[in-house]
């Protein structure tokens, strides 16, 4: 099958970050497994990241994680798919990814595609949509019970924007979110978001104060080096924070006289555990129903083109630039 592989880390470069290659057909499923025909994929910062970490030159690593597609075959636990099924996933981080024609896939990770919803703007959504999930209902364990002020910093990025719908969908929370650009910020409105703040600008966390005078509930945050004063400024006592990226030394001890808890959302934990992985393709089908129900929108963003070493090229380079908003999808 044709697959598109990375023998080199490091800067982005031509002909050498991703190559199109001729690589073994994936065997065929078996236990839960799925095989599946690749649509449609999406890209993230974590592929980024991972893409840029640096490689044994003799080894061809497929990277990829969100996609849409068609299943082939299944194994013998996987009985609740068939094939002709089309399909939406975020798949594992330590198994081969979605940059391929085929690729095979733990069936607990996945879901029927939302009907209402094309292979692109469906591909934009399982990733973002499970972190966002794990954040508010594992790590936060809002409700729709829930009331009180949620910080979204990175509004308009492909987590945050899941952050803000499901917020506003399925609690009772009041959704305060950042962004720094005309767009950015139209973008985080259209999500839903009650009110978007500049995080660019200085006086950032005397705006949020003057919007939750008693202080934030709940945080989601997505860049968290250097905010640990910011947080323990803005927060009420005794809230929550949950993060999902990896500053290096970051230093909590200010947000100890508040009581405020911080967590940690690593949404390739479960599969990479055995945990609870079920719930992961119980979680799509819970968003797919949003979705179809007309309550929840894509956030595809852009349209890169087809999935090709060229068009993946642009996309980590969009990515790493850090001004993208939404989703970059490629395939069809």
């Amino acid at each position: 099958m044709r697959a598109i592989v990375s023998r080199q880390g490091g800067p982005l470069r031509p002909g050498k970050s991703f190559c199109e290659e001729e690589v073994p057909d994936p065997a065929a499923p078996v236990g839960t497994d799925l095989l599946v025909e690749v649509s449609a994929v999406s890209v993230n910062p974590i592929d980024a990241r991972l893409r840029a970490m640096a490689n044994d030159a003799a080894a061809a690593r497929i990277f990829g994680f969100d996609a849409v597609g068609t299943v082939l075959a299944v194994g013998e636990q996987a009985s609740e798919f068939a094939p002709g099924d089309t399909v939406f996933y975020a798949g594992a981080v330590d198994r081969d990814g979605s940059y391929a024609q085929r690729q095979l896939v733990d069936s607990r990770l996945v879901a029927p595609k939302p009907r209402s919803l094309s292979n692109l703007e469906a591909a934009a959504l399982p990733l973002t949509a499970l972190t966002a999930w794990e954040c508010l209902f594992d790590k936060l364990r809002l409700s729709t019970e829930s009331d009180g002020t949620l910080l979204v910093l990175g509004g308009a990025g492909g987590v945050g924007s899941l952050v803000i719908q499901l917020a506003k969908l399925l609690t009772g929370v009041c959704v305060i979110a950042s962004a720094s650009t005309p767009e950015s910020v139209a973008w985080a409105k259209r999500m839903g978001a009650d009110e978007v703040v500049d995080h660019s600008a200085l006086d950032f966390a005397q705006r949020v104060r003057e919007l939750a005078p008693e202080g934030i509930d709940y945080a989601f945050s997505p860049h968290s080096a250097g905010r640990a004063e910011f947080f323990a400024e803005v927060m009420r006592p005794f809230s929550a924070v949950v993060a999902i990226d990896n500053p290096v030394g970051l230093d909590l001890l200010p947000l100890k006289p508040k009581s405020i808890s911080w967590h940690w959302e690593f949404m390739f934990s479960k599969a990479r555990f055995d945990y609870r992985a079920h719930s992961q393709g119980q979680i799509l089908r819970r968003v797919a129903a949003l979705a179809d129900s007309g309550r929840l929108v894509s956030t595809l963003a852009k349209h890169v083109g087809e999935l090709n070493a060229a068009n993946l090229l642009l996309a980590h380079e969009m990515i790493e630039s850090g001004h993208t908003h939404g989703k970059l999808v490629l395939g069809k």
